[in-house]
């Protein structure tokens, strides 16, 4: 079984001021494994991702379920409160408790949440994996994001290409999840993976929000195994990156959305292939990098 790795060592450092959430640590095995007929009739045993249920509660209120991995969970649900705007700042919440025992994740706020019936009464569900859901006013406030002036070296991109390429990850050992990555130039800080890439991207959201003071998203980069859609472009302006990166492509409305942002939006990454799709301005080119690799494309 694969437990969590860990990537909370500056969130440590973080807690001590005492005003940002106390969290849990709850841990989980990440992997599972089952026996399974291969292409030669034989019984072997393999490792598929774990998948569990995650029942959110706001002050006693339930909000919502999230199918998940369960790496960090804790940092999937202050990820997913910022990036569903309904909280303005980790502040605002006191404390976050998982027990998996009962598959539950307990938020106790400091003043509560502000008309949060009204606010969550309007769903959209979206073309997530694991079936991603945003609420509706998420969309209204895309007009009101301004992204932070940033840039990236075509030398950069390949680098951090190359650095989800050799991390050790649940997706090498068993297959079936996502990974999203935040990097500084080629630099890789946080990777997290998990069944659906929207719970990734909360993860890491809320991996941010516990370090405000030394992690900002104007330098920062985000990346991601899934397609480009409209939810990963949003949630990547609401943490302030002005960069995606993804290994797949990019959907019609998270075009849109993107340029209407101004971020630079780069698909179809891997090696040293990629298409840039909006937000060019932002991409300093060096094609005497591409060499052999630069004759056609997959």
């Amino acid at each position: 079984m694969t437990h969590a790795p860990a990537i909370s060592k500056p969130l440590a450092t973080a807690l001590k001021g005492g005003e940002l959430p106390r969290l849990t640590d709850a841990h989980a095995p990440l992997t599972h494994a089952v026996e399974a007929i291969n292409e030669r009739g034989e019984t072997e045993l393999v490792h598929i991702p774990a998948e569990r249920a995650l029942t959110l509660y706001v002050d006693k209120r339930e909000l919502v379920t999230l199918m998940t991995l369960g790496a960090h969970p804790e940092l999937l649900v202050l990820g997913y409160l910022r990036n569903q705007r309904l909280v303005a700042d980790a502040r605002d919440i006191e404390s976050i408790t998982v027990d998996w025992d009962v598959g539950a994740a307990a938020v106790k706020t400091r003043r509560g949440i502000e008309r949060i019936e009204e606010r969550t009464a309007s769903r959209v569900v979206t073309t997530g994996c694991g079936q991603g859901s945003v609420f509706g006013a998420l969309m209204d406030d895309v007009a009101s994001i301004v992204l932070p002036p940033a840039r990236i070296t075509q030398g950069e991109l390949y680098g951090l290409v190359n650095a989800i390429r050799l991390k050790e990850s649940t997706y090498k050992s068993a297959g079936s999840v996502h990974g999203c990555a935040l990097f500084r130039g080629s630099e890789l800080l946080v990777f997290v993976e998990d069944v659906g890439r929207h719970n990734a991207i909360d993860t890491i959201a809320g991996w941010m929000w516990m370090q405000p003071h030394t992690v900002q998203g104007g330098d920062k980069v985000f990346y991601t195994t899934g397609r480009l859609t409209s939810e990963m472009v949003i949630k990547s302006a609401q943490m302030g990156v002005p960069i995606v990166v993804s290994r797949s492509g990019m959907t019609q409305m998270g075009h849109a959305v993107a340029a209407q942002l101004g971020l630079c939006a780069i698909g179809r990454a891997t090696n040293r292939r990629f298409v840039c799709y909006t937000g060019a301005e932002r991409l300093e080119l060096q094609p005497e990098l591409v060499g052999e690799f630069g004759q056609g494309r997959v």
